[in-house]
């Protein structure tokens, strides 16, 4: 099992982030990733960090679809592995309702056949081999549609890739997005994942990788994990329970919660019910204290170093490639390098 380390960039300084980077590449951490939301963007920052190390891969953890173009997401990605000399791995997502619509200005619709057409072009315009073209549902090159100028033609970029084919991994939770993932991505990042459930959390991309034919082998599961370092798990956990509420319990008009249904899912489904139903009562204490401990001890790293890094044990035989933590801890870096 292969060790990342999620960034969690909030824009500060970057004498704050790089030597924590370095140490990371300097003690065999295999992968760094960036994170993106309303802030500072997944790409800047790797950029920077490709010109500043030499080995450690870097990946997007993730990069908002709806937030660029396929064509600009392909322009980035065949830059970005330019600069970090064949290092870079793309990580795209759709995000949530009110970022996309709220930030983006884009519509939140057809999310499965938006990712599947855009991961098309995507391929497509960093292989190299022809101009792009496509005439999807939502997505259509060259645009020939109203306001168009009527002179477009298929573009090919002028830019030689790399590699014609860069790693694409997809975030993604729910079971329709996580069946499709299996059938058309690198990699799986996922949001709340737990070795003790892995047989039920994988069975969606299970389908997809079967309906697809291909080998389990042939997408990467890469979770990313919140982490909480504290004197005791009790101090660790409740520290995380606010978090857990709010993706539980969070409830907006016409959106499924995936994380909801990933807990039931998980086994949690009476819990998982008490949180929606004190969150949507406006108690968010009551909703905190509903996530149940083992849940948390579960799909995240609490407690002192110890019981951490024999949690991460837990880890080892599962079937996950990639290891992400979400935590910029140098000496609980260095303990779950050696275990791993």
């Amino acid at each position: 099992m292969r060790l990342g380390l999620a960034l969690g960039y909030g824009g500060e300084p970057m004498e704050h982030l790089l030597p924590v980077v370095e140490h990371a590449e300097r003690i065999g951490v295999d992968s760094i990733w960036s994170v993106e939301e309303y802030g500072p963007d997944a790409v800047s920052v790797l950029g920077y960090l490709a010109a500043r190390t030499e080995r450690i891969e870097l990946g997007t953890a993730i990069m908002q679809i709806p937030a660029r173009t396929p064509a600009a997401t392909a322009m980035t990605a065949m830059t970005l592995d330019v600069l970090s000399k064949g290092r870079f791995q793309l990580g795209l997502g759709l995000s949530v309702p009110w970022i996309v619509e709220g930030w983006h200005g884009q519509p939140y619709t057809r999310p499965l056949q938006r990712t599947r057409e855009y991961v098309e072009i995507v391929r497509k315009a960093i292989a190299h081999e022809e101009r792009v073209e496509h005439g999807g549902e939502i997505y259509r090159l060259p645009y020939r549609g109203p306001g168009s100028t009527g002179r477009a033609r298929p573009v090919r970029s002028e830019m030689n890739p790399l590699r014609p084919h860069i790693p694409i991994y997809l975030g993604a939770i729910g079971p329709r997005n996580v069946a499709l993932t299996g059938e058309i991505a690198d990699g799986w990042l996922a949001g709340m994942y737990a070795p003790e459930h892995e047989k039920a959390l994988t069975r969606p991309l299970d389908e997809g990788i079967t309906g697809a034919g291909r080998a389990s082998s042939d997408v990467k599961i890469c979770p990313i994990l919140y982490v909480s370092r504290a004197a005791t798990p009790g101090e660790g956990r409740d520290r995380l329970r606010p978090l857990f509420a709010h993706l539980i319990g969070a409830v907006a008009p016409g959106v499924r919660n995936t994380y909801f249904d990933v807990a039931c899912q998980m086994g949690y489904e009476g819990a998982a019910h008490d949180i929606r139903r004190h969150f949507a009562d406006g108690h968010k204490t009551g909703a905190a204290q509903a996530v149940p401990d083992t849940l948390l001890d579960e799909v995240a790293l609490v407690g002192p170093l110890p019981a951490i890094v024999e949690r991460i044990l837990a880890w080892k035989d599962s079937r996950v490639d990639t290891l992400i933590l979400l935590d910029r801890d140098t000496e609980l870096m260095e303990a779950a390098r050696a275990v791993l």
